[in-house]
């Protein structure tokens, strides 16, 4: 070959890989920084309990729970009791016709900050009693030798949390409980207007010992973070709020986006069993931070929601009506 076409071909060469690696730095460029999901924390606080605990998690669904009328679904630390740690307890209550599965990322989640959760699968739990049924069972587990969570659990400190009719059920389960349960979050908390079990309608308003988080969606026509003032009765996330007595510590915020089902992300709305329209990303943080803060005594947790000047009031990216009572 002639040395100027040998020259040419180099030439050529080098003007490819160099090609080349202009493409794979543009291909790297575009792929450095993927998008966040819905609802990403933008706060430090939220961010850190938005992120998974440092708890492996182990789950069983369809446990005996004694004398219960359900089976439990169970979702908890795999090495219980590590450290001599005693778990707080949780009880979840599902939405009408729902399962403990269909809320599984979001249970799992709290259980990698050392919580043991138990779900009833019970899935018309607006009454509370089988949510407060599920933390007896866990309560009985505690003494009994024969339980793997014999002696690990601190059955002191139990909270209930739940969704729709679920949440109905929490706050109804912390009510019936005496001074058992001490915080509840009820999630998508419906309007009065749904509720078809009479007497058993929850009612904030009879909430007179513990702590609460209200918190719902701002698409959510069943459970609407407001109503207007001619609208009579509780049907807002903003009139349950206002009904419980101030001798009670209460927060409530309204997450930008999210419908009813969004809690059933797994963690985006393509996984979920029912339409839904971010995604559980923004239901891991603050109410994880609210049970770490209520149940295990983390101030840095609570400092999130003290009144006007907690992190939360400053989220407004994604949090709008945020109210407390905290000081």
């Amino acid at each position: 070959m002639r040395a100027g076409k040998r020259l040419a071909w180099r030439q050529l060469g080098r003007l490819g890989l160099t090609l080349l690696f202009a493409a794979e730095v543009c291909m790297c460029l575009g792929a450095s920084k993927p998008s966040k999901p819905p609802n990403y924390p933008t706060g430090e606080i939220e961010l850190k309990y938005y992120a998974n605990g440092p708890w492996a998690v182990s789950q069983v669904i369809g446990e005996d729970c004694g004398d219960a009328k359900y089976k439990c679904d169970l979702y908890y630390p795999t090495n219980l009791g590590s450290n001599g740690f005693r778990h707080p307890c949780l009880t979840w209550g599902n939405g009408s016709w729902g399962q403990s599965q269909d809320v599984a990322l979001f249970l799992r989640h709290m259980a990698s900050w050392g919580f043991v959760v138990i779900a009833t699968e019970d899935q018309n739990t607006g009454g509370g009693q089988t949510i407060l049924d599920a933390a007896t069972f866990l309560t009985n587990a505690n003494s009994d030798s024969k339980s793997i969570f014999y002696q690990k659990l601190n059955t002191d400190n139990v909270g209930s949390f739940g969704h729709s009719q679920g949440a109905g059920g929490a706050i109804n389960a912390m009510i019936k409980s005496g001074d058992r349960i001490k915080t509840v979050v009820p999630i998508e908390f419906p309007s009065r207007i749904w509720c078809t079990q009479g007497s058993e309608c929850a009612d904030t308003k009879k909430i007179l010992l513990g702590s609460i988080f209200l918190i719902d969606g701002s698409a959510d026509a069943i459970s609407p973070p407001t109503q207007p003032s001619f609208v009579p009765g509780v049907q807002s996330i903003a009139a349950a709020y206002e009904a419980v007595p101030e001798s009670v510590e209460k927060l409530k915020g309204t997450l930008k986006g999210p419908n009813h089902n969004d809690i059933t992300g797994q963690p985006s709305c393509q996984e979920a069993k029912w339409p839904c329209a971010n995604g559980v990303y923004g239901y891991l943080g603050y109410p994880t931070a609210w049970m770490m803060a209520q149940l295990q005594g983390d101030t840095y947790a609570r400092s999130a929601f003290i009144q006007g000047s907690g992190e939360m009031f400053a989220q407004t990216t994604n949090w709008e009506y945020v109210a407390s009572n905290l000081h």
